[in-house]
């Protein structure tokens, strides 16, 4: 694969977030909230993972690719009804994903393997399932997590915390260790892996 047909992909899926109603602040600036979510997502595959193959850096970067067309409230509250929601997530983004890498021209077998990595399929058997979803607990517990758990008791980010850790490979439980987080979110993250 070319350079130029990757960047055309990766630009794509920008230009598709960049839609986002949805801002986040970010340095002061307000940015299209999926399109920031992206550009972070990449940023930490290149950091950690700076072999990563095209198709892995195409999976994460569109792996939340227009997220704010399923929207949660469209689905029974309740742990069956977000399990349908991610799920159907993952399809949608796949689909937007393999449908742009289909007008680039890609293989077949390219395009089926990319979007089983979007709906993670296979993780912990398929080296690029288990990078994307290393990158996404990352990419969580380095610019979300903060957020999140200003809106949960402490036992439920713990239990969350402690299945993040679980889905998690060596590699990436050694980085996020590494992680300098607010001192009360450490603690947190103590609480769960002790």
């Amino acid at each position: 694969m070319t350079a130029s047909r990757l960047a055309s992909v990766l630009a794509e899926i920008d230009n598709i977030n960049r839609q986002d109603p949805n801002i986040t602040l970010v340095d002061g600036q307000s940015q299209p909230k999926e399109w920031v979510y992206a550009q972070r997502m990449t940023a930490c595959l290149a950091a950690h993972w700076p072999e990563a193959g095209e198709l892995v850096q195409i999976a994460v970067h569109g792996q939340h690719i227009k997220r704010w067309f399923i929207k949660r409230e469209d689905y029974d509250t309740g742990k069956v009804g977000y399990l349908k929601w991610r799920k159907a997530l993952g399809v949608h983004h796949a689909q937007l994903t393999t449908d742009i890498m289909q007008a680039q021209g890609f293989n077949d077998d390219d395009i089926a393997h990319t979007g089983a990595v979007i709906r993670k399929e296979k993780l912990k058997s398929d080296p690029d399932a288990q990078t994307l979803e290393d990158v996404a607990c990352l990419v969580f517990l380095s610019h979300y997590f903060d957020e999140f758990s200003a809106k949960h008791d402490e036992e439920k980010i713990v239990r969350i915390l402690q299945k993040t850790w679980k889905k998690m490979s060596d590699k990436a439980q050694q980085i996020a260790l590494k992680l300098e987080l607010p001192e009360h979110l450490a603690v947190l993250v103590g609480k769960a892996l002790g």
